[in-house]
């Protein structure tokens, strides 16, 4: 099928597949001989493997290292566990940080009567460190 097919089964932009082959995140594709790229249902599961990964959070050097064990039938479980509960707890991190801007921005805005006067104590609390 060509990038276009393989796009659309994967979910996966034509754009994103072409970077993929880039950086060596999967192989370059097989080339017909019009020059267009040629992908078979592996290169589909890669794909989907790839977009599912990104789907929850992991950056492209931790999916390269998912596929090589995903394709290593020696592989530890433990080592995938690994991967995914550093994930986790990156992803953790970033959710308290999240909470603890929102309540920042809640309460900044509480505070500010949100009238016509000019006195902000939002724009007030940005410029502390400015």
């Amino acid at each position: 099928m060509n990038i276009g097919q393989a796009s659309k089964q994967t979910g996966v932009s034509q754009r994103m597949i072409r970077h993929y082959e880039a950086i060596g995140l999967i192989p370059k594709a097989a080339r017909r001989d019009s020059g267009y790229r040629d992908y078979d249902e592996k290169d589909v599961h890669t794909l989907r493997f790839i977009r599912r990964a990104r789907d929850l959070g992991f950056p492209i050097q931790e999916i390269g290292k998912l596929l090589a064990l995903w394709q290593d039938r020696s592989r530890s479980s433990a080592d995938v566990k690994a991967i995914a509960m550093s994930r986790a707890a990156e992803l953790r991190r970033k959710e308290l940080e999240i909470h603890a801007m929102r309540r920042s921005l809640e309460q900044l805005a509480e505070n500010c009567y949100g009238d016509n006067r000019p006195d902000c104590p939002i724009l007030e609390d940005l410029a502390l460190d400015a």
